[in-house]
């Protein structure tokens, strides 16, 4: 913790300020995901090639299903994520907790990448499957039991009509993995919602 100490006079009450890691699971990622990205610029794309999800399902690649998620194509494609990541994930750390956040996020990118696996065969790298997973459950955080909030189904709404929509173009991108990433914040947001 960093503390920042007012320089005018004390008036007996503490004045002082303190940088506080507010969100230790969103803030390692995105610094993992920062090193990741380095290291991958300045090993010519190594990173990537060791780490991203291939379509080819090995024992010894099964790694890949957890760490293509702190792999970007480039600064743009990370700092996207982060802006997301680093506006939502305090958030959702508040409401969940860091581990619990980390368990949806892991699932997440499991589901995503065994479907892609499976079905789209692509090699995909990047969290935003784990993104979208936060837009949808941040859409669900002030759920009461048996209520479906309007902000959920406009969310997902326009999510999903705006992925669909551009999948109809190739832009490398797979809105497969954004979509993935969306039902399972949803499915996720609302378990979670009806075992506690």
């Amino acid at each position: 913790m960093i503390e920042f100490k007012s320089l005018g006079k004390s008036t007996g009450s503490n004045s002082s300020w303190k940088l506080t890691y507010n969100a230790p699971l969103t803030l390692s990622f995105t610094l993992i995901a920062f090193v990741f990205l380095i290291m991958n610029y300045i090993t010519g794309g190594l990173v990537n090639a060791a780490c991203a999800l291939t379509p080819d399902l090995s024992f010894i690649g099964l790694y890949r299903y957890l760490t293509y998620v702190l792999c970007h194509a480039n600064w743009a494609h990370l700092a996207s994520n982060s802006l997301y990541l680093l506006m939502l994930g305090p958030l959702l750390e508040e409401k969940y907790g860091a581990k619990e956040l980390l368990f949806m996020s892991l699932i997440t990118a499991v589901i995503t990448g065994l479907i892609n696996t499976f079905l789209f065969r692509q090699v995909i790298v990047g969290a935003s499957g784990i993104v979208f997973m936060f837009i949808i459950l941040s859409s669900l955080v002030n759920m009461k039991r048996k209520e479906i909030p309007l902000t959920f189904i406009l969310v997902t709404f326009v999510f999903i009509g705006n992925e669909i929509v551009n999948s109809l173009g190739n832009d490398n991108i797979s809105q497969f993995g954004h979509i993935c990433g969306g039902l399972c914040g949803g499915a996720l947001g609302f378990l979670k919602r009806n075992v506690t």
